[in-house]
C-alpha cells in the first residue's frame, strides 16, 4: 500500500513538471495581438512597421473558397534569414490568424487551415532582421466560416 502511493505521488510530481513547460509557451503568446480587430491593431501589438511588397514570398490559397470554415493557406518565403511567418485576414472578427517562428536553418514554409469571414486579402508578413515584407492573396468566400 505504502509503495502504490509513493508511485501516485511520483507520477502526479512528474505530469505537473510536464504542464510546467506547456504554461511557459503559452504565456509567450501575444493576446492584444490575437485578440486585435484591425489591421494596425494588430501590426502596433507585434511591432510591425515598415512594410515592403516582395516577389520572394508566395502566398497559395484558392481564388473562391466554397466554404469560409475550412481555406487551406500556403506561405513559402525565399527571402535570406526569415524568422516568422505571420498572417492576417483583414475582414475576419481578429485580423491575426496565425504566427509562425522559425529558428535557424528551418525551411521558411507552412501550410494552414485558416477560417475566413468573408471574401478577403490574406496577407503574409515575413520577418527577416529588423525588416518586414509581404504578399496578399486575395480569396472569395462563398460560404461564410466565422458565423
Amino acid at each position: 500500500m505504502q509503495e502504490r502511493r509513493k508511485f501516485i505521488k511520483s507520477l502526479l510530481a512528474l505530469s505537473a513538471l510536464l504542464v510546467l513547460p506547456m504554461r511557459a509557451l503559452a504565456n509567450n503568446w501575444n493576446i492584444p495581438a490575437f485578440q486585435a480587430k484591425k489591421l494596425p491593431e494588430a501590426f502596433a501589438a507585434l511591432q510591425i512597421s515598415n512594410v515592403s511588397l516582395s516577389t520572394d514570398i508566395k502566398v497559395i490559397g484558392p481564388d473562391k473558397a466554397e466554404n469560409g470554415a475550412v481555406v487551406q493557406i500556403e506561405v513559402a518565403s525565399q527571402i535570406p534569414n526569415t524568422e516568422s511567418i505571420t498572417i492576417f485576414v483583414e475582414n475576419n472578427p481578429t485580423a491575426l490568424i496565425a504566427n509562425f517562428v522559425f529558428s535557424e536553418n528551418t525551411l521558411p514554409f507552412v501550410v494552414t487551415r485558416i477560417k475566413m469571414a468573408e471574401t478577403s486579402d490574406v496577407l503574409a508578413i515575413i520577418k527577416a532582421g529588423n525588416r518586414y515584407f509581404s504578399a496578399k492573396k486575395h480569396v472569395e468566400v462563398l460560404e461564410n466560416g466565422c458565423g
